[in-house]
This record gives C-alpha cells, structure tokens and sequence, in this order.
C-alpha cells in the first residue's frame, strides 16, 4: 500500500498544485518509516534475532542507508541526474523484503530459506547507497524503450491481482538485475575500452619528449 502510495503523492500534488518543498521532506520522512524503519523490523522479527547484535547492525545499517539514499535523492530532484535513479531506489528494496516474505507465507506457511533475507539486505544495503543506475517511471511513453518499461510495470500491476500475485517478489528481482547487468556492461565497455586511451596517452608523452 505505502509504495502504491508512493507512487501517486508527487503527481497529486503536481496536477493539484500542491506540491512544495515541505511536501517533498514530508516525503521522504514517510518513505523513510515505511521503506527503511518498516522492513528492517520486519526481517528483524523473522530472522536477525537470532543473531544477537549482528541481527541489530544489520539492521541499522540497511536503516542508515535508506536514509541516506533517500536525502541523496533529494539532493538530486532538480537536477538532470534525476532521468534515472542513481543507486537502487529505498521502496523497491522494500516491497523484495516484504514480497519474499509473503512469498514464503503462500508456499511453506512460514519463512523458509530465511538464510537469504541476510545477503539480500546487505546487498540492497549497498546498492542504496551506490551509482548503479536504475530505471525510473517515464513521464512520457514516446520511445520504444519507455514503452517496454511501461509494459513491464502494467504486468506487475496485473499480476497483484491474478492468483499469482504471491510471485510479484520474481518481478522486483528482475529489476534489481537488470540495474546490476547494465552496470556490469557499463565496467566491462570501460575496461575494454581503457587500453586504446592509455596507449595514446603514452604515444603523446613519447612525441612530447
């Protein structure tokens, strides 16, 4: 419900012409509660107790970089950067936790393989806080590329409310992937193309001498 929520507030406010910079940390504080507070209480109660203070440090720390995630994001709202998300977005790292959760639920009545609720949110602990770039909802649909995220979002919406709706956690890894495979090929094309680079640089210092 908060990330359905999440989704609509802005745009609201906008064509209601409401929107201010009070609205925009009001925001964020909501986001914080509901995709940073919520979620590690959550995986906290299934499965970090278990581990003594390092149950409570993990939690905190997916906590502080939701937060920091967030006021970057707000750093970066009037900026060109804001086309894509820089790092993974606080409510998609969220609704995985959640999702996963209810996955289990709807397959075995209780949290199994709970072991992955560990590595998960370590790992959207760091990419919260990292440059791996993510799509964000196109405002317009006149490309081919915008077309195919809206289909994609269209297809989860409908999922939610089919008998599989329980696999929606399928649709929120696909996108974590995805932002992870792009920025794989982003290092990769670097690195393929750093030779060339520092071979002319050596032939420049060559002809300089």
């Amino acid at each position: 419900l908060a990330g359905f929520l999440d989704t609509l507030d802005g745009k609201v406010a906008r064509l209601s012409g409401g929107a201010s910079e009070l609205g925009r940390e009001f925001d964020s504080l909501a986001d914080f509660i509901s995709f940073g507070v919520a979620p590690a209480f959550l995986v906290y109660s299934f499965k970090l107790n278990a581990f003594g203070k390092w149950g409570w440090i993990i939690g905190l720390i997916y906590i502080l970089t939701s937060g920091y995630r967030l006021a970057r994001y707000n750093l970066l709202a009037h900026s060109e950067e804001k086309k894509n998300f820089i790092g993974l977005p606080v409510p998609m790292a969220a609704m995985t936790l959640a999702s996963f959760i209810i996955l289990c639920y709807h397959l075995w009545g209780s949290v199994e393989y709970a072991e992955l609720l560990i590595p998960m949110m370590i790992l959207f602990s760091g990419l919260m806080v990292s440059q791996v770039e993510y799509d964000s909802f196109p405002e317009k649909f006149n490309t081919r590329a915008n077309r195919i995220k809206l289909l994609y979002i269209v297809l989860t919406v409908i999922m939610l409310f089919t008998p599989y709706r329980h696999w929606v956690w399928v649709s929120f890894v696909w996108y974590i992937l995805l932002g992870l495979g792009r920025e794989a090929r982003r290092i990769l094309k670097s690195t393929a193309s750093d030779p060339p680079e520092a071979e002319e640089e050596s032939n420049i210092e060559r002809e300089d001498k």
